[in-house]
């Protein structure tokens, strides 16, 4: 089955905030069931850690939800663990809520409008929460490194307009990550080398395992393509999960 659009949101603590919505034309879309039509559709953009996925939201003009505030806390005893370290995986879908990021972009979809987190990375914890309104816009994007393991649910639940995997490179990717988090102050420095290096190695099966789940692997500018294609109420061709 085909999907459709997406969207996304910038935070200040327990703030609405009003997205102009996106100028454009939307009476095609592809019908998904013969429930009431839903007026907006989410496009879900994952990749690896540093692969570029915020700057390409933006750059496409559409609203954007950011998939990372919804990130386990610190001290959730359900977080997993890098195998033989004591640091925590946060690049593990266990160190995230999965369910609540669904409910966020369903009720987006549905009504413009949902509650979500604020996450400070640097904290490991949630500290406040905003209220997200994108108006009448018919597509956004939903964006952040687990973004591929809720193609399956919005794709059943019709609010699946596409979903891409970004990909720039191992080492590209490494560089500009290490490079953010650093300025950012997400982590201690050795945690951050360790975790670059690790990722680096791991990026080709990162990317396998996105792919698999229903993303499209694709480069900045096939992605700005098919998000083009997706607000024009074109629907891409399917990528369901292997």
């Amino acid at each position: 089955m085909n999907a459709r659009c997406s969207r996304g949101v910038t935070h200040a603590s327990n703030a609405v905030h009003r997205v102009v919505p996106w100028q454009v034309h939307a009476s095609h879309w592809c019908p998904v069931s013969s429930q009431p039509p839903i007026p907006t559709r989410v496009v879900l953009l994952c990749g690896p850690s540093g692969s570029g996925k915020s700057l390409l939201a933006a750059r496409s003009g559409l609203p954007v939800l950011r998939l990372d505030d919804f990130y386990k806390e610190g001290d959730d005893p359900t977080l997993p663990q890098v195998p033989g370290s004591s640091d925590i995986d946060w690049d593990h879908p266990d160190s995230w809520d999965a369910d609540t990021a669904v409910a966020a972009v369903v009720e987006l979809c549905r009504t413009g409008r949902t509650n979500v987190p604020l996450y400070d990375i640097s904290l490991s914890a949630r500290t406040g929460a905003e209220s997200v309104e994108i108006g009448r816009t018919p597509l956004f994007i939903a964006e952040g490194i687990f973004a591929a393991e809720i193609v399956t649910r919005c794709r059943e639940l019709g609010v699946l307009a596409d979903a891409l995997c970004l990909s720039r490179g191992p080492v590209k990717t490494f560089r500009r990550r290490f490079l953010r988090d650093l300025k950012e102050g997400r982590k201690s420095v050795p945690f951050l080398l360790r975790r670059g290096w690790r990722l680096m190695r791991l990026e080709r099966s990162i990317i396998a395992r996105q792919t698999a789940l229903g993303a499209y692997a694709c480069d900045r500018d096939e992605a700005l393509g098919r998000l083009t294609a997706a607000a024009a109420g074109r629907c891409p061709a399917a990528t369901p999960a292997g």
